[in-house]
């Protein structure tokens, strides 16, 4: 039977991150949330998400009945099977919140449903845990419990490709799992704090050293002498350098260089200059403010530790500086001196002294380039997807 999951009234709350995907295509840990349903469900996964975005992640094929899952929710051995277990005309709930709807009628439910359960449905009431993204900054905070869960996954009944004797592995050697063609030489692996999952094909340099939990992906690369600190997430192909803490690098972005990022989340196609810093702890050590598309207004996140979050296809110059809880748009180009604003709109390109507006034909090129350089094309889909975001921002800016 099919999974939709649907946005569920999330996708502005997630922004910038959803401009580009719906909230189900979101990596919280190894793998992307819709994956995880895949992968522990063996279902067909689909979306119910914006229409500007719908062609590029269409629903499944639907013949009769569904369930229709929050995107957010995290697929937990446990959540996955209250879901599976639900009957028509339930809808399974935590704490008055809606987690997932089998409607029965092949008609899923409308976003209000979502806020406002209809009393046609039964409520089952979910009695564990709950991994929900509900903001951007849910990501890193969660992305720990979801690297476990999904090392469980992923490894149990398999074995590890050999740790060469040539690493300094603390804690429990069964902890670290490489996958067919990882390589990893001359590190210090600790997994006295969670497991350590290396993608097929991706290296580790030599010098390294790497505190679980850890997920770096396939084909991706941590620089020599990286310092990363988990619970951290290196998407597919990405390149990670330098001092890395509580962070989530979705896939096919670039961190090569030295400089600081922590409690931090990046989207796809994202490049960070040589020494870019984001700050990620108020000197006042009181909680972080980001700004929130939805409130559009910066909102209280309620951690202390949050720093950068920014959108696909973002880049920064070197030498640049992020202040606590910064936000970043798509295509944006942060560069200069000084702390750039703590809210960056898509395709700004400027810093401290101000931004102008990239132009959007300027902004595919560019896009188009960094993609081919990873034999990636940009589809006409994301083509559009880019064109919707431009045209969004520049009515906002009005």
């Amino acid at each position: 039977m099919p999974i939709i999951l649907a946005d569920a009234g999330l996708h502005s709350h997630l922004l910038p991150l959803t401009f580009t995907r719906p909230v189900g295509q979101l990596r919280v840990g190894i793998l992307r949330l819709a994956e995880g349903w895949y992968v522990r469900t063996g279902e067909s996964v689909g979306y119910r998400t914006e229409p500007y975005l719908s062609e590029a992640f269409p629903l499944p094929p639907v013949e009769g009945d569904t369930f229709e899952v929050c995107g957010g929710l995290f697929p937990s051995d446990e959540v996955v099977a209250a879901v599976l277990d639900l009957r028509p005309g339930q809808v399974l709930v935590k704490n008055g919140r809606a987690l997932a709807f089998r409607p029965g009628n092949g008609q899923g439910p409308s976003v209000m449903d979502w806020r406002i359960i209809p009393s046609y449905f039964t409520k089952v009431e979910f009695p564990g845990e709950v991994l929900l993204i509900e903001r951007p900054w849910h990501i890193f905070r969660s992305c720990g419990v979801a690297i476990e869960a999904d090392f469980k996954l992923l490894t149990e009944g398999r074995r590890s490709q050999p740790v060469s004797a040539l690493n300094t592995v603390i804690g429990d050697p069964g902890l670290v799992f490489l996958e067919q063609g990882a390589k990893v030489e001359a590190c210090i692996l600790n997994t006295t704090t969670g497991p350590i999952h290396i993608g097929r094909d991706a290296e580790v340099m030599e010098g390294s050293m790497i505190r679980g939990p850890f997920s770096l992906g396939d084909h991706a690369q941590v620089k020599m002498g990286a310092k990363i600190y988990g619970p951290t997430v290196i998407g597919p192909e990405c390149r990670a350098g330098g001092e890395i803490n509580n962070s989530v690098m979705l896939g096919w972005s670039n961190k090569g260089h030295d400089g600081f990022l922590g409690n931090s989340v990046l989207g796809e196609w994202c490049n960070l200059g040589a020494d870019t810093n984001n700050s990620n702890l108020k000197n006042t050590y009181g909680n972080v403010k980001a700004w929130s598309y939805a409130e559009r207004a910066e909102v209280d996140t309620g951690l202390q530790f949050c720093g950068l979050v920014m959108g696909d296809h973002s880049k920064s110059g070197i030498n640049t500086m992020f202040n606590t809880g910064t936000v970043v748009g798509v295509a944006a180009n942060v560069f200069g001196s000084g702390f750039p604003p703590k809210y960056v709109p898509g395709f700004a390109w400027g810093g401290a002294d101000g931004f102008a507006t990239h132009d959007i034909e300027r902004a595919l090129a560019t896009a188009r380039r960094v993609m081919e350089r990873r034999n990636m094309p940009l589809t006409p889909y994301d083509e559009a997807i880019l064109r919707h975001v431009f045209a969004v921002e520049q009515m906002v800016a009005r």
